[in-house]
């Protein structure tokens, strides 16, 4: 699955950013090699020089921005005790959407080729939602210990309801809502309630 060494400093960043501004502005139709390399101000066959084509490609970029977010949710843990429960969780979640766009997730579940090789990838621990769900719930847990949230809360149960409504969101491109952010800010209440009685200078937690 890695791209073939790809020796320009910054350059499969560079890539991948060029391919996300060109789905955002003309849509999956657009996206070829020409037209992402043109984007990002590279000669054109650089892409082939460096990714097994515009498949590998195409999910490079998605198993990029996952494992981003996957990084992220992993320093949710230390954040216990921190700001509130709400406000955490509902930035990791934010983050996950904000990792990829919809039409980026959608093109790439369209090329069959693209969509094995992202299977294949998480199937072998490639960070993705899985390990972003054990973050939160490590998280969740944290704050069990703290008393920031009720003991009998099932944790596990929480992030996979967080993580797999995100999941969701990202495959029906947001379910037509311009702005997730209100709905995840609704899961999270749900999910976690208001504070313990006796929380210190929180108040409730959402």
């Amino acid at each position: 699955m890695s791209p073939r060494g790809v020796a320009i400093p910054g350059l499969r960043e560079r890539l991948f950013d060029a391919a996300e501004r060109v789905l955002a502005r003309e849509g999956p139709a657009a996206l070829t090699s020409r037209a992402v390399t043109g984007e990002a101000g590279c000669a054109k066959g650089v892409l082939h020089t460096h990714f097994e084509g515009l498949d590998a490609f195409v999910a490079e970029l998605v198993l990029d921005r996952f494992a981003r977010t996957a990084r992220r949710a992993a320093e949710l843990p230390a954040l216990a005790g921190r700001s509130t429960v709400a406000e955490n969780l509902t930035s990791v979640a934010l983050a996950l959407l904000g990792s990829l766009d919809p039409t980026v997730v959608g093109l790439a579940m369209t090329r069959a080729d693209a969509a094995l090789r992202i299977r294949t990838a998480l199937a072998e621990g490639a960070p993705g939602f899985a390990a972003i769900e054990e973050s939160v719930t490590a998280y969740l847990d944290a704050e069990v210990r703290r008393g920031r949230l009720a003991a009998a809360t099932d944790t596990a149960a929480a992030a996979l309801a967080l993580v797999g409504t995100v999941h969701h969101l990202l495959m029906t491109g947001w379910g037509g809502a311009s702005d997730p952010r209100e709905r995840v800010e609704r899961l999270v209440a749900l999910l976690v309630g208001p504070a313990p009685a006796g929380e210190c200078g929180a108040g409730p937690t959402v």
